[in-house]
């Protein structure tokens, strides 16, 4: 009986004395648990790879960061519907944001003589549209990248799809650094933790790895484009892997785009053969880092 109670005592010495006042406090037959907040005070205990839990079903973001997205959001607005203002006159009730490829192909031959007669007008309302979609993660994306395709060609087409997507893609990290962690860890907790332990292991060749993920479909880009910023990716690192790692992607997109007609589905973009060779160029691109990683070992 001695024996237990010094073991008793001794495992309570080591506990912090705000856990132990909470215990000897609680009345006999009530269980208190705070030995998990205890240890999240004191350091010892991370919720999440930032150092909070968000529940579940609860919104993650506070008054000042929902009102500082609205704020961005009403600026972009603004912007967008200022550039629209600036154009020629058209008919807007046939203009509408492609949901599908029938959209798409009734939007590429209402448009087709506007973009024609006021090319650099079109141009401008194209790419602030796509930037804007990017940066506020709206879906259609790739519509719009058909669309390139089929009005402007493979190379005219390939690069307003690289610099928009880039461009968006960049706005977006910004806006994942003012009010993107919260909504990260209320998405995605686990990927985020997986991410970031990924991104840990490979420092030294960061913008390699980068680039594999931009190649490849293992990640989302809208999931990459959010957690860069929070796993203390740098800009110039993210920038970089964007603008090279989407040209293969977006080639493909564009020069579908071409045959828009033939197109039955988006997945058909992306069958097995494609998919083979964007892992193809992705392996290649990460070839420093695996022969790096094996002369270390050696």
């Amino acid at each position: 009986m001695r024996n237990k109670v010094t073991r008793t005592h001794s495992r309570s010495s080591s506990l912090p004395a705000s856990l132990l006042l909470s215990s000897m406090a609680a009345p006999r037959g009530l269980v208190v648990d705070t030995t998990r907040d205890e240890e999240i005070n004191l350091g010892l205990l991370s919720e999440s790879p930032t150092g909070k839990r968000y529940k579940e079903g609860k919104f993650p973001l506070s008054r000042w960061e929902f009102a500082a997205a609205i704020a961005v959001f009403v600026v972009f607005s603004i912007g967008l519907f200022s550039i629209y203002l600036t154009m020629p006159a058209a008919e807007y009730g046939k203009l509408k944001l492609p949901r599908s490829l029938s959209d798409l192909r009734m939007l590429k031959d209402n448009i087709g003589t506007y973009a024609k007669v006021y090319p650099a007008k079109f141009i401008l309302g194209y790419c602030s549209t796509y930037i804007f979609m990017q940066t506020f993660m709206i879906p259609g994306t790739i519509f719009m990248s058909l669309l390139a395709g089929a009005l402007f060609g493979v190379l005219r087409g390939l690069f307003l799809v690289v610099f928009n997507a880039t461009a968006g893609a960049s706005s977006c990290y910004f806006l994942s650094k003012l009010i993107g962690r919260p909504i990260v860890n209320w998405l995605w907790p686990e990927k985020l933790r997986f991410f970031q332990a990924e991104i840990a292991k490979r420092r030294d060749k960061l913008l390699n790895y980068m680039l594999f993920l931009r190649i490849t479909p293992t990640l989302p880009n809208l999931f990459i484009n959010l957690a860069s910023p929070i796993v203390d990716i740098p800009f110039h690192t993210f920038f970089t892997a964007t603008l090279v790692g989407l040209i293969p992607a977006s080639y493909i997109t564009v020069k579908a785009g071409l045959a828009l007609g033939d197109l039955k589905s988006v997945k058909d973009l992306y069958d097995f053969k494609t998919l083979s060779v964007l892992f193809l160029i992705g392996f290649i691109s990460i070839i420093p880092t695996i022969l790096k990683r094996k002369k270390i070992y050696e």
